[in-house]
């Protein structure tokens, strides 16, 4: 039975991984999760990708254009410093995000599962699925494959 996979932002493993970095090359919807008085104050979210996250008050709540209702929600000081707002409700991200595949980690292994420890919440996903995102403040999170081609670009 292998063992399982636990990656961390203070994980020693990310400083022997060839990360490449990226920008964004589309802007997407957002809106602020600022729930009234009384309300929850936290709100769980599925993403389109099956993982369950925690959005607190002030996160902002993410999606592609075209899929409004897939969502994902972001740490509000993580994106004030990597987004911009583009106009009202929508915005695009400015930072640098690095990238890495998963099977890197997996010895090649695609069929692994990798859980991801994110700021939002635990993700597990299949390392053949996804990358390994690392952004401006070490943070790391799951990214999928899929999305790389059509979302980013290289940067350099």
């Amino acid at each position: 039975m292998s063992k399982q996979i636990v990656i961390t932002s203070d994980d020693p493993v990310l400083n022997s991984l060839n990360f490449k970095p990226y920008r964004s090359k589309v802007e997407r919807r957002v809106i602020p999760f600022l729930p009234n008085p009384g309300d929850p104050q936290t709100l769980d979210v599925k993403t389109p990708w099956g993982a369950l996250l925690t959005a607190k008050k002030g996160d902002f709540l993410v999606s592609e254009v075209d899929t409004p209702n897939d969502y994902w929600p972001i740490d509000p000081v993580i994106f004030e410093e990597s987004y911009i707002i583009t106009r009202p409700g929508y915005c695009a991200k400015n930072a640098v995000t690095l990238l890495v595949p998963l099977t890197d980690i997996t010895d090649g292994n695609p069929d692994r599962e990798v859980t991801v420890i994110s700021l939002e919440g635990p993700q597990t996903v299949r390392a053949g699925d996804f990358y390994l995102a690392k952004g401006i403040k070490g943070e790391v999170w799951p990214y999928p494959k899929e999305k790389i081609d059509d979302v980013m670009t290289p940067a350099g």
